[in-house]
């Protein structure tokens, strides 16, 4: 009876809708049980449509939509949001809601107990272990395309293409993935409280509990934005910068043995470039992991800076530190105390300084070798 309606009401009313999203919060009663259905709203001929939950979003079934709608078989795709089986049926694409994970046909919810893919099950080339929420799964079956319809280049290399997909995964979705399935960055009580994270800035986008007439639709579309922005712009860094910054790394890890004589110092020309992770990933595909100390390079103000290298990334410790009595002073007294011309200054941690010339620079680092030996 409830399919006859159904379809009495699609045929005698068709209604366009240029909205992004296809909302079904308009109710009517199943005559069935009493309980309310959401209405399905009929598509245009040909159309795609994308279904997630609705009620209370997360940053994993906003970025998921978005993430569909960078192909082009679902960029004109509308949304639905609704957690009625029988509407999530009709849909082209289900994410985040539904109970299920079958790829072949385009369902993919992460809710279910039976399920517990990573990347690396998924793909045992990838190292990475996290369980994936939607935004996971959509990444890991459609992430290529998806970079290279943002990018606007179907040629791109494919071992640059790999390097991109990868490290967005591993600095951008992996985030999504645990914070959706409540895994914690570390075991223990941490010291302080991040909340200003991409998960915590879609969180905040819902109505509040005491909002009247919460409007979680509206809402949702702001997070669609927002996580996609976000998407958008670390891809193009990857490209642009990130992808770029690799061979000039390379060839200043080749080139190391040059400056000082030691091979445990790398030069780069300029500051800004985006070094640690090419860094180590380079030392890894050389076997010489953890041989390299100290960078040095040149700030925009003209000046040297000297940074220790830290043994993983994100991490706040370094390889080696520069001087305990050199942190925390300036110029002319630290120049005394370390016996070095053109000081600027050492980092209170000692993680990094700064010295008027190369040569300054290099010496800061060649005396911590020396007295860490």
């Amino acid at each position: 009876m409830l399919r006859a309606f159904a379809t009495l009401y699609s045929n005698t009313r068709r209604t366009k809708f240029a909205s992004f999203f296809n909302s079904t919060d308009k109710l009517w009663n199943n005559m069935s049980n009493g309980e309310p259905l959401e209405k399905k709203v009929h598509q245009e001929e040909g159309s795609k449509t994308i279904g997630t939950h609705n009620g209370t979003f997360h940053c994993d079934d906003a970025l998921a939509c978005f993430l569909l709608k960078q192909l082009p078989e679902y960029r004109n795709a509308k949304v639905v949001r609704t957690r009625n089986e029988e509407v999530l049926a009709t849909c082209d694409v289900v994410v985040d809601v539904g109970g299920v994970y079958d790829p072949p046909r385009h369902r993919y919810d992460h809710h279910q107990r039976t399920f517990a893919e990573t990347m690396n099950s998924l793909d045992p080339s990838k190292k990475w272990t996290t369980k994936l929420s939607s935004a996971g799964l959509v990444y890991f079956h459609f992430g290529r395309d998806i970079i290279r319809e943002v990018l606007n280049r179907t040629s791109i290399d494919r071992d640059n293409l790999e390097k991109i997909y990868n490290k967005v995964y591993e600095n951008f979705i992996e985030e999504v993935d645990a914070i959706d399935n409540g895994i914690h960055t570390h075991d223990g009580e941490p010291r302080y409280r991040i909340s200003t994270n991409l998960s915590s800035r879609v969180a905040h986008l819902n109505p509040s509990w005491n909002t009247p007439n919460p409007d979680f639709d509206a809402g949702f579309e702001k997070a669609v934005k927002l996580t996609g922005d976000e998407f958008l712009e670390r891809v193009r860094f990857y490209d642009s910068a990130w992808l770029p910054a690799r061979n000039l790394v390379l060839s200043a890890v080749n080139a190391r043995i040059k400056v000082g004589g030691v091979g445990s110092i790398m030069e780069l020309g300029q500051g800004g470039c985006p070094w640690k992770d090419h860094l180590l990933d380079i030392e890894k595909e050389l076997g010489i992991e953890g041989d390299v100390k100290f960078v040095i390079y040149s700030d925009q103000n003209g000046s040297w800076r000297v940074q220790g290298v830290p043994p993983v990334i994100g991490s706040f410790e370094c390889r080696v530190f520069l001087p305990a009595k050199w942190r925390g002073i300036r110029d002319e007294k630290l120049s005394e105390e370390s016996g070095i011309k053109g000081c600027v200054f050492v980092h209170s941690s000692g993680f990094i300084g700064g010295n008027k010339t190369r040569e300054g620079a290099l010496e800061m680092a060649m005396r911590t070798l020396k007295n860490d030996l």
